[in-house]
């Protein structure tokens, strides 16, 4: 089904470019991505990059992640035979073995020829303990749209009398072997101004759509409406809710008749294992008897929590230099993944004897570390109940899978992700920039073997900077065969907006203050070109999604810093980006442009506005996806055909396919890789 075009008003000369998949727009986007191509494939070396990028991506010793249900593990593939993927699963003690046998679930290149659909996996649900019956969902070219279809895991096969939702930003959740909880476009006015669901209703098998009854609805104005269904023997219950915006939300406990709303801050993120409930500060949180930071991990009781009582438990506090980036869990720990000066440490939480114990895990560092435990409610004495899989990696270090247990420093190593580039004399250090309001901003300069600081380097410098999301150390075998082996440096900017110091580094720079981020990233580019790592001609900068909108803002800003920017699936026009897909739900980051006082400091950065012939910008690249029904597209398309008609040197490649990620296979993302690091190098490589 095609995306349909916006709302537009009369002030904009581009404002066609926004009907996604009208003729004109995509007869302009064709044109312009035959010209990019012509362009950047033509570059020596495009094609080399590209097989060797492809290899990586297809790389068969790569690991296969794994989920585990019941008493399988779980993995979503693709690789050259499997170009759209396939779903399948093997036992533990065959994933021990290097070339372990998978049993095929679902083959979706099969199914995509089958059905004559450009099919994405989009993930599956399946309902415990048996795990037979599972929801798949479906994506057309990539789209967070998706089709949700039955399957029957036992005979292979999509039930024709099955539970089936058409396309849309559904959300769907198992009550039990005959009754879905639903969200979806029920019609006119159950959807949210940012394009989800704005209703949950109970559906019954056998009984059509239209008969499902509402359970709870939120407002127009929410982002979306939810459900979460927990299935734990003996700790069974129903969450709904609703999200007010992007980082509040109002839960609900359904007793009976009944939905019991949860006495707790809106913008905190909660979970739950059993009888305690986890709460995630995000802004201070004052009790009768304690004031908790933003950054805490808080527990209490269920029974507690609905009694009133207010007595939380203090399970981490943040300090100037340590963050929680997130946390797993076992049966009976909590696994605290926690970010010191950006490199992650591990520690066990467990309750015993009336008290909250913590241990701290001997793990590899400095680097990135996450924690998943194994532990199946649905599985009787389950042996895994408290062992859970570490994964840690750095900027030089493939990832690393070990199988770990609670209370114990030994663990079993079962992958490792091969080398994919020779690292040999690289180097990884890192640095500190001041900002303009003297805030000291952390980054990392990934060195190739023989670069010196002679202001000749070419140097990517990449930043995100917003939703508290973090830039953590990564292995990237796409980055190792596309830049550092043509020796090119990469700096990787902890700017704020992000979440490395915790959700203060986070709301320090959104709305009123989103300027900071922009500075913060400037201050970069300055402190490379002041310690002569590289050099103004040299210097390029990369970002995508909210990462678009840093490098679009900056080179407005700063245009004499930088060499080349690359902007990727990104939010542009700031004017009208609430009013385009799921824009309207980014409002508690950025501010509402309708409002007056809220435009005056929008509009000071934002690109679209902001860009003026006559002024001397870097070449710029845009990329983008037809099928980003996240982002709109229309963002890249406007902005790129502004800056050509102001005569400004400007790139274009859209692919047809691939949703936000701006790819929907490997084939599609070695292209755009490719293509992308052809660009960088060919505009800022060494005279």
């Amino acid at each position: 089904m095609p995306l349909k075009a916006q709302t537009m008003t009369p002030t904009d000369p581009y404002l066609w470019l926004e009907e996604v998949q009208s003729d004109r727009a995509l007869n302009w986007a064709r044109e312009r991505n035959g010209q990019s191509q012509a362009v950047l494939e033509a570059v020596p070396g495009f094609a080399a990059t590209k097989a060797k990028l492809l290899d990586v991506l297809n790389d068969k010793a790569q690991i296969p992640y794994v989920s585990r249900v019941g008493g399988y593990f779980e993995n979503f593939w693709r690789d050259a035979n499997h170009v759209r993927g396939i779903w399948r699963r093997t036992t533990l003690e065959e994933y021990r073995k290097p070339e372990p046998q998978w049993e095929t679930l679902i083959d979706l290149d099969a199914l995509a020829k089958a059905e004559n659909e450009n099919w994405v996996w989009a993930g599956a649900s399946c309902l415990e303990p048996d795990y037979n019956h599972c929801l798949i969902s479906l994506s057309r070219g990539g789209a967070d749209a998706r089709v949700v279809r039955e399957y029957d895991l036992a005979k292979r096969e999509f039930m024709k009398d099955g539970f089936t939702l058409p396309e849309a930003k559904s959300q769907v959740d198992w009550l039990d072997a005959n009754t879905l909880l639903v969200g979806t476009d029920f019609g006119p006015g159950s959807m949210t101004k940012s394009g989800y669901a704005r209703i949950i209703k109970v559906w019954q098998r056998g009984t059509p759509l239209s008969a499902a009854t509402q359970l709870f609805a939120g407002a127009e104005s929410d982002v979306s409406a939810f459900a979460n269904v927990d299935h734990t023997p003996g700790f069974e219950r129903v969450v709904v809710g609703r999200s007010t915006d992007f980082y509040n939300s109002e839960n609900f406990l359904r007793q009976g008749d009944k939905l019991v709303r949860l006495d707790l801050p809106t913008d905190a993120s909660i979970s739950w294992r059993r009888e305690w409930v986890f709460v995630e500060l995000k802004s201070a949180l004052k009790t009768p008897k304690n004031e908790f930071a933003p950054g805490s991990l808080l527990a209490i009781r269920w029974d507690a929590l609905l009694r009133g009582e207010r007595d939380f438990d203090v399970l981490f506090t943040p300090t100037a230099t340590r963050s929680l980036a997130g946390k797993g869990m076992t049966r009976d720990h909590l696994l605290l993944n926690i970010l010191d000066n950006v490199a992650g440490r591990l520690e066990e939480v467990s309750y015993a004897n009336g008290t909250w114990v913590h241990r701290v895990v001997d793990a590899p560092f400095p680097g990135t570390l996450s924690a998943k435990g194994l532990h199946d409610a649905s599985v009787p004495n389950d042996p895994y109940a408290n062992h859970y899989w570490l994964n840690y990696a750095d900027f030089l270090t493939p990832d690393s899978l070990y199988l770990g247990q609670v209370g114990s420093d030994k663990r079993e190593l079962f992958k490792s992700r091969p080398k994919q580039y020779d690292a040999t004399g690289m180097r990884v250090e890192q640095r500190f920039a001041t900002s303009k309001d003297g805030t000291q901003i952390p980054y990392f300069v990934i060195w190739p073997q023989g670069t010196k600081p002679d202001g000749s380097n070419p140097t990517i410098l990449y930043g995100y900077g917003g939703y508290q999301i973090s830039l953590q150390p990564s292995y990237s075998g796409a980055y190792g065969n596309g830049w550092f082996k043509r020796g090119g440096v990469l700096v990787i900017a902890n700017i704020r907006g992000g979440g490395e110091f915790g959700p203060v580094w986070h709301t320090s720079a959104t709305k009123a203050h989103k300027q900071r981020s922009y500075d913060d990233f400037a201050a970069v580019a300055e402190d490379l070109i002041a310690t002569k790592i590289t050099s103004a001609p040299h210097l390029g900068i990369w970002g995508g999604s909210n990462g678009g909108l840093l490098v679009g803002a900056v080179m407005v800003q700063r245009p004499e810093l930088f060499g080349a920017v690359l902007c990727s699936v990104p939010l542009l026009d700031m004017k009208r980006y609430h009013k385009l897909l799921a824009g309207n739900s980014w409002m508690a980051e950025y501010g509402d442009p309708d409002k007056a006082e809220e435009w005056a400091w929008i509009s000071q950065y934002s690109p679209y506005q902001n860009v003026k012939a006559g002024v001397k910008y870097p070449k710029v690249l845009f990329t983008t996806s037809t099928r980003d029904d996240r982002v709109h597209p229309a963002h890249a398309r406007k902005m790129a055909a502004r800056m050509l008609e102001q005569g400004h040197q400007v790139l274009y490649y859209e692919n047809i396919e691939g949703g936000h990620g701006g790819a929907a296979d490997n084939t599609q993302r070695a292209e755009l890789l490719a293509l992308e690091f052809s660009f960088l190098w060919d505009t800022l490589k060494r005279n």
